[in-house]
C-alpha cells in the first residue's frame, strides 16, 4: 500500500510539473510578443488520463480553495488549544499623581505630587475545564472533516476531468469514424459515376450517395466541435489558457470489465470514500461540541497570579505578588446555556441524518456503477459483432454491385448506412465502457488506480 501511494504521489508530481512547465511557457509566450500583434504559439500539451487527473488535483482553483479551508481549520484548532494553555502578559507603568486626603475644616486637602513605578507579570491557567477540552477536541475533528472534504472535492474534480477525457476520446473517434465513412462513400460514389457514364447507373443513385456523403461531413464537423468543446472544458479545469493546443495521448480500452460482487464493493466504498469519512467526522465533532456546552455546567478551576516591582522610581522598588485559585461555579445565565445545548443537540441530530443520506448516496452510486459496467460489457460485445456484420454486408454489397449490373443501388446505400451506424455504436459503447471505469473508481474511492 505504501509503495502504491508513493507511485501515485510520484505520478501526481510529474503531472503537476508538466502543467507548471506548460504554464511557464504560456507566460513567456504572453510576455515576449513577436512583431507587433503576433505571439508565438503555445507548445502542445500532451495529456494522458493519469496526467490529466493528477494535474487537476494540484491546479484546479476549487481544489486549492478547499485546501485553504484546511489552513483556516488548523488555525481554529490552535485557537482552542491556546485557551487551555497559560495566558501570560506583562505591563510597565510609570505614573505621576496626587491623592485627595479629605476636607480639614472647610478646606479640601490633597497630597503633593508623587511618582509610582510598577512593572508586573500576570499569568492565568485553566486547571480543570471540561468545556474547553471538548471544544479543542471538536475543533480537531472539524479539521479532519475539512481535510476529508478537500479530498472529496479533489476526487470529484479528478472524476470530472476523467469523464471529460473520455468525452474527448469519443469525439476524436467519432471524427475518425465519419472520415472513414466519407472515404468509403467517396470511393463508391466514384464507381457509381463511372457506371453512370456507361449508362448502367442513374443520376438518382449518385444523388443518394452524395446526400449520404454530405450528411457524414456534417456529422464530422459536429464531432470536431464536440472535441474542441471538451478540450476547452479540460483546460478550464486545469486552469490553463484556452489557446493551449491539447493532444489526448490515450485510447479507449476495449477489454471487458470485471464486475465484482456488490456487497464487497459497497463495503469498500463506505471505507474509502472521503465523503463518508468527512460526514462521520462531522458527527463526532457535533458530539464533542454538544459535550462542550453541557460541560459548562461543571465547575471549573482557574489559577491566577502576578508578580511585580513597585516603587516611586525604577531603581527604588519592592517586589509584590498576588496568587489566587478560583473555583467558578455556573448557577444561572438567563437560560442562555440551555438554549445553546438545545441548538447543539439539534445540530448533532442533523449531522446524523446527513450521515444516513451520504451513506445511501454512496450505495446508490456503487450499484449504479456496477449496473453501468455490466451493460457496457454487453454493449461493446454487441457493437463489435454489429460492426463485423455491417462491414461484411458492405463488402458483399460492393462485390454484388460491381459484378451484377442490374443490382439495385439500395443494397449498397443500406450497407453504407449500416456501417456508419455500427461505427458510431461501437464508439459510443467504448465510451460507456471506459466512463463506467471512471465512475466505478469514483464510487469506490479508488481513482488513484485508474490508468
Amino acid at each position: 500500500m505504501k509503495v502504491a501511494q508513493s507511485v501515485w504521489r510520484t505520478r501526481r508530481g510529474l503531472g503537476a510539473a508538466m502543467i507548471v512547465l506548460h504554464m511557464v511557457f504560456a507566460s513567456l509566450a504572453g510576455a515576449e510578443p513577436v512583431g507587433q500583434d503576433s505571439q508565438p504559439p503555445l507548445p502542445p500539451l500532451v495529456l494522458t488520463l493519469r496526467g490529466a487527473m493528477s494535474a487537476v488535483a494540484d491546479n484546479n482553483p476549487d481544489v486549492l480553495l478547499y485546501r485553504e479551508r484546511i489552513a483556516a481549520a488548523r488555525g481554529q484548532v490552535l485557537t482552542q488549544l491556546g485557551a487551555m494553555l497559560p495566558n501570560i502578559s506583562s505591563t510597565v507603568r510609570q505614573t505621576r499623581q496626587t491623592q485627595f486626603l479629605g476636607t480639614i475644616g472647610l478646606t479640601p486637602v490633597r497630597t503633593d505630587p508623587f511618582s509610582i513605578f510598577d512593572v508586573r507579570v500576570s499569568a492565568s491557567q485553566n486547571l480543570v475545564s471540561l468545556s474547553l477540552i471538548q471544544k479543542w477536541r471538536a475543533s480537531r475533528e472539524t479539521l479532519h472533516a475539512v481535510e476529508y472534504e478537500a479530498d472529496a472535492r479533489a476526487n470529484d474534480t479528478m472524476a470530472s476531468v476523467g469523464l471529460l477525457y473520455m468525452e474527448g476520446l469519443k469525439a476524436a473517434d467519432m471524427v475518425k469514424a465519419h472520415e472513414a465513412n466519407q472515404q468509403v462513400m467517396s470511393e463508391l460514389l466514384e464507381i457509381v459515376r463511372q457506371r453512370q457514364k456507361g449508362g448502367v447507373a442513374t443520376g438518382l443513385d449518385a444523388a443518394r450517395l452524395e446526400a449520404q456523403l454530405a450528411h457524414e461531413k456534417q456529422r464530422a464537423i459536429a464531432a470536431r466541435y464536440d472535441l474542441q468543446q471538451t478540450t476547452l472544458n479540460v483546460l478550464n479545469l486545469l486552469s490553463l489558457p484556452y489557446e493551449t493546443p491539447v493532444v489526448l495521448a490515450d485510447t479507449f480500452q476495449a477489454e471487458p470489465l470485471t464486475v465484482p460482487a456488490s456487497p464487497a464493493v459497497v463495503e469498500e466504498a463506505l471505507a474509502k470514500r472521503p465523503e463518508v469519512q468527512a460526514q462521520n467526522t462531522k458527527v463526532k465533532a457535533s458530539e464533542l461540541a454538544y459535550s462542550s456546552i453541557t460541560g459548562e455546567r461543571v465547575p471549573s478551576i482557574v489559577a491566577q497570579g502576578d508578580y511585580g516591582l513597585i516603587g516611586n522610581r525604577w531603581n527604588n522598588t519592592l517586589g509584590t505578588y498576588n496568587m489566587a485559585l478560583l473555583l467558578q461555579i455556573p448557577i444561572f445565565d438567563g437560560a442562555q446555556r440551555e438554549g445553546r445545548i438545545a441548538e447543539a443537540g439539534s445540530q448533532l441530530r442533523q449531522e446524523a441524518l446527513r450521515m444516513r443520506s451520504v451513506t445511501n448516496q454512496v450505495k446508490l452510486e456503487v450499484h449504479d456503477a456496477l449496473a453501468a459496467m455490466a451493460v457496457a460489457n454487453e454493449q461493446v460485445s454487441i457493437a463489435q459483432a454489429g460492426l463485423q456484420a455491417a462491414t461484411k454486408e458492405l463488402s458483399l454489397a460492393r462485390e454484388r454491385y460491381a459484378v451484377i449490373t442490374t443490382t439495385s443501388h439500395f443494397e449498397l446505400t443500406n450497407a453504407l448506412t449500416a456501417v456508419a451506424r455500427a461505427r458510431e455504436n461501437l464508439v459510443q459503447a467504448l465510451f460507456e465502457l471506459n466512463a463506467a471505469r471512471v465512475n466505478m473508481a469514483r464510487a469506490t474511492g479508488t481513482l488513484a488506480a485508474v490508468n
